[in-house]
């Protein structure tokens, strides 16, 4: 603290531990504070609140396990809001995986093969999608992905049949790769440019295969950039909106869904809030799992 104060001053110290301390207290402590505390109470009439029916309780949470709304799931027969919980984490670790497939190549690509002066144009090329909204470019991919959109046009007139990419979770998944992949690749690529060149040839001396170089020696010095970016995606991929609403199908659900539903169409803000939090608890969920497999801590996330 004496180092902080010493390099900016007690005043310009005062103003950024406010600024901090705000920010947490006021944007991040108490609007999570007020959700757990809903969450635990029922949706009550106004006349009824602070009565003898508001109490603490997990009907909100009991709630998700309704079977007067189930289906068959897995040869089980399943409450819905479990059956989309489940997938939606299931497809948000697919998305994860599949932008990590595609990133690490790039970022390997610009951080160790392209050369410096290709560097700067080719990180515009990546960026610009970031310059336009994320409903913007998720309707873009409805009109790409439509049945009778571009896409579809392209694959008849080289004589392939048309697909159905809207159906099921294609589109969702398409979209939310698209749209979060650079939260993959930017972290990975921050990694990978720390890593020496000379290690890399040290390896190849030393006998090593390409893809055993990957795995020994550039792989575990790029750990913290993954473990950043698989949980930026993650996160990013189980609490979307936009993308499963305009990219999804009759048949395809997303749990985001169902809490807008509650929210919006219920007025059930506080069975709304049980889900939310339970959303958070698999992101906790999965960042100590990242944590666990890749061995590093939450300054390295975070980083």
């Amino acid at each position: 603290m004496s180092d902080f104060v010493r390099r900016y001053g007690w005043g310009l110290s005062a103003i950024l531990v406010t600024l901090t301390a705000f920010w947490l207290l006021a944007l991040v402590w108490v609007p999570y504070s007020v959700m757990i505390e809903k969450s635990f109470r029922l949706y009550l009439p106004v006349s009824e609140i602070g009565g003898p029916s508001d109490r603490y309780t997990l009907a909100n949470y009991l709630s998700l396990f309704d079977m007067s709304a189930s289906s068959e799931f897995l040869g089980l027969m399943v409450p819905i809001a479990v059956q989309v919980f489940l997938i939606t984490v299931f497809y948000s670790c697919g998305v994860t995986i599949i932008c990590f497939a595609l990133a690490y190549p790039a970022a390997y690509f610009l951080a160790k093969k392209a050369a410096p002066a290709q560097i700067p144009t080719l990180f515009l090329m990546l960026a610009i999608p970031l310059f336009v909204s994320e409903m913007l470019r998720t309707f873009a991919w409805f009109i790409i992905l439509a049945y009778q959109g571009p896409l579809n046009a392209l694959l008849d007139a080289v004589g392939l049949s048309k697909v159905r990419w809207l159906s099921g979770y294609n589109g969702i998944i398409i979209g939310m790769v698209y749209t979060y992949i650079l939260f993959m690749f930017f972290p990975i690529y921050n990694s990978l440019t720390a890593l020496d060149n000379n290690q890399i040839e040290a390896a190849k001396d030393l006998g090593a295969r390409s893809w055993q170089a990957h795995l020994n020696v550039i792989m575990p010095h790029a750990k913290p950039g993954i473990s950043s970016g698989a949980t930026m995606v993650f996160m990013f991929a189980v609490g979307s909106v936009l993308v499963p609403t305009l990219l999804g199908s009759p048949n395809s659900r997303w749990f985001t869904e169902i809490i807008i539903r509650s929210m919006f169409e219920g007025q059930d803000w506080n069975s709304a809030a049980a889900y939310a939090f339970l959303l958070l608890l698999v992101c906790l969920l999965f960042v100590s799992l990242v944590m666990k497999l890749f061995r590093v801590n939450l300054a390295d996330i975070t980083r």
